[in-house]
Formats: C-alpha cells, sequence, structure tokens
C-alpha cells in the first residue's frame, strides 16, 4: 500500500524507511520536494518526494510527522481525507514557564483536535512515545520496545498496529482516540527521562507479563 509521510524530519524519515524497507511504498510530503537535501532520500528504493498535496493525493495512509504547532496548515493542505486512515505521530508540546508542558492540558488529546479538524479521518494515535532511534530499531537485546496504537476505527487501528509490526515493536492496540490523552503525557516521560537522565536517548519502555497458570 502506498503511505504518505507528512514530513521529513527525524521521526518521519525512520518510519517512512522502515515501511519501504518492509515492502511498503513510501512517498514523503515536503513543501519543497526539489530541495537538495530530499536527494538521497528520493534514490532509496520504494521511497518518492513530492509536495505534500500530491504525497497525500494517492495515499490510502496519511502518516502526521511534523511539529504539531503545523498541524492544522499541514491539513489545510492536504485537504479532504475523510474515509482515509489518518496517524497522528506529533505530540502537542509547548514551552512554558516551567519547560516543556502539554499546550491542550490533559482534558483533551492532540489526536482528538486532529479527529476535528479531518472530518471522516480514520485517526489513529501511534509512534508518538518514544523516539526516532527505537523507531529505526526497537529491539534491545532480543526483546522489543512497545508501540501504543489507539482510535476509535478498529480495522484502521488493525493497520497500524500491522505497521507497527512492520517496524519491529511489540504493538498493544490501546483503546480508543480517548486514550490519546494518556498517550501525550507518555511521551513526555519519555522526553524527560532521555534528556534530563543518564538514560539518555537509547532506552525504550516495554511490556512484562507475568505467566500464570489458570
Amino acid at each position: 500500500m502506498q503511505i504518505a509521510v507528512i514530513g521529513a524530519g527525524n521521526v518521519g524519515e525512520a518510519l517512512g524507511r522502515g515501511w519501504a524497507r518492509a515492502g511498503h511504498e513510501v512517498v514523503f510530503g515536503v513543501r519543497e520536494p526539489g530541495d537538495a537535501r530530499f536527494e538521497a532520500l528520493s534514490r532509496e528504493p520504494g521511497i518518492r518526494v513530492a509536495t505534500i498535496a500530491e504525497a497525500a493525493a494517492g495515499s490510502a495512509i496519511l502518516v502526521l510527522a511534523m511539529p504539531w504547532q503545523a498541524v492544522e496548515e499541514v491539513l489545510r493542505e492536504v485537504g479532504d481525507v475523510a474515509g482515509r486512515i489518518l496517524i497522528d505521530c506529533t505530540n502537542p508540546l509547548r514551552m512554558g514557564a516551567a519547560g516543556l508542558e502539554l499546550a491542550l492540558g490533559y482534558e483533551v488529546s492532540g489526536a482528538e483536535r486532529i479527529a476535528a479538524l479531518a472530518p471522516g479521518a480514520r485517526v489513529c494515535k501511534a509512534f508518538n512515545t518514544t523516539g526516532y532511534g527505537n523507531m529505526e530499531n526497537p529491539v534491545y537485546d532480543g526483546r522489543r520496545a512497545v508501540m501504543f496504537v489507539c482510535g476509535d476505527d478498529a480495522v484502521a487501528c488493525k493497520t497500524v498496529g500491522e505497521l507497527s509490526d512492520a517496524l519491529g515493536f511489540e504493538t498493544i492496540l490501546a483503546g480508543g482516540l480517548r486514550t490519546a490523552r494518556l498517550l501525550e503525557p507518555l511521551a513526555m516521560l519519555w522526553i524527560q527521562l532521555a534528556f534530563t537522565t543518564p538514560l539518555g536517548r537509547d532506552f525504550a519502555l516495554a511490556v512484562l507479563r507475568r505467566n500464570r497458570q489458570d
């Protein structure tokens, strides 16, 4: 399937390259596709670089991989996305008096705002709770990092879950889109640990299960 990755920063490139290696057709949507910085990317197998509108036009799946502040403008440029899967990888962050904080608070999520801005889109929240290094390689000593996916469309979530599996994550479907209100603060925890503790960026979250004999 063709996947449009809107944004070619660290997160977008990590996701797009991973899906191209898994056999998907990936088109990056950027403001200036002819820019020299995209030449190497456009030569990679399974990858094209196009304008945002062009990338979105022929893709069943759209991936928002840009700063939160750009989302509304990008969605206007993308146009009608009704019926298509829209993966929200963003986190609504801003700098406050005490440092980085959630721009929307805790009573609504960025993903829910995006759903309101894109009527009819099958919005799923995913790929927002860890750094791009873990999207490039989510395996630590044979164990897979966890990736949570949430959304109100079960079929869309299953598809996004398969894309997560293709990158090497252990995927957990976490519930409806409202669950994004929990995943966005979880992203803040990862950022806090990555930038203020000795862990650095080279760590990931995982799920431990207890074997039960019932």
